[in-house]
């Protein structure tokens, strides 16, 4: 388990991270989810020791990450694809790692075959294109088998055949008991992969909940009913709060409520229904409300 307590990063006068505590579920795919700047980047290079936090801390299976003895076997993480000698061979690479781990040699050949770099082994990094570099990386990730695994943007450079693999391999994880923290731009992709959402914005915490509940709290989500005593409903729900719009003469809309309720509702008041279902927002319009006031860095349209 990830666990963060108060961490906060500060450069001169401008506070990256601010005071963010969570933990980083065991045996899921949690999704880390924020505006450029909001300070993702920042906060998982915190976690393994690339940046010295200004107050806070975190810690990995209970320890801090300079006081892991073997941290491959720990943790595997992607952070930069390029982040690799562009002379060396992928294989020299994940060598050089194995042996700084004490991690046996026969995982690089079994780790490049798992991301399919198996033909491309000996190819220099420097002449490997984004998605052959975000392969290598994972493959780094995955060398010492660790129970933790971390991915910055691992889909960037990536064809809809990779996208889909990276897809399976976060879920396959997951369902072995790991842990996976992974971040993305990618809400369409996050709504299929993630089982857990960490939202920040400007450094601060935003929401920590279940995908469900995210999308759930959405505006946008709301309760359609089909009937034909649509108006005789539609003055019960306001009557109780809900917030109701007529779709048609026989059908309508409720928000703020769910569907059990807007059921109880009808059946109380001896209301026929032909439809009830719920309408739910997709993930990028529940992130688009939640981020709205967390935006550095916006165009004008």
């Amino acid at each position: 388990m990830i666990s963060l307590n108060g961490l906060t990063k500060r450069y001169g006068d401008k506070i990256v991270v601010s005071d963010l505590s969570l933990s980083i579920k065991t045996g899921a795919v949690t999704g880390f989810l924020g505006p450029n700047g909001a300070g993702k980047s920042t906060t998982m290079r915190m976690i393994v020791g690339l940046d010295r936090p200004s107050a806070g801390s975190v810690t990995i299976g209970g320890l801090p990450y300079a006081r892991i003895t073997e941290p491959l076997r720990t943790i595997g993480a992607l952070l930069d694809a390029r982040a690799v000698h562009p002379g060396r061979s992928g294989h020299a690479h994940l060598v050089a790692l194995a042996r700084s781990n004490g991690i046996p040699l026969r995982r690089v050949a079994e780790v490049l075959e798992t991301v399919g770099l198996g033909a491309a082994a000996r190819k220099r990094a420097g002449a490997l294109s984004l998605g052959m570099s975000q392969r290598l990386g994972i493959a780094a990730a995955l060398l010492g088998d660790p129970g933790i695994l971390m991915f910055d943007e691992p889909v960037n450079g990536l064809d809809t055949d990779g996208v889909r693999w990276v897809r399976g391999l976060m879920r396959s994880l997951a369902d072995e008991g790991r842990t996976v923290f992974v971040s993305s731009h990618l809400m369409s992709e996050m709504q299929l992969t993630a089982d857990h959402l960490v939202v920040i914005g400007k450094g601060r915490l935003i929401m920590d909940a279940p995908l469900t509940e995210v999308i759930a709290r959405s505006s946008l989500t709301a309760v359609v009913a089909r009937t034909p005593h649509a108006g005789e409903l539609a003055s019960r729900l306001t009557a109780a709060g809900i917030g109701v719009e007529r779709l048609g003469e026989n059908e309508l809309v409720a928000t703020g409520a769910a569907i059990e309720r807007v059921g109880d509702i009808a059946h109380e008041a001896g209301v026929r229904l032909h439809e009830l279902r719920t309408r739910e927002a997709s993930l990028e319009q529940a992130y688009q409300e939640l981020t709205e006031g967390s935006v550095e860095y916006g165009a004008r349209t």
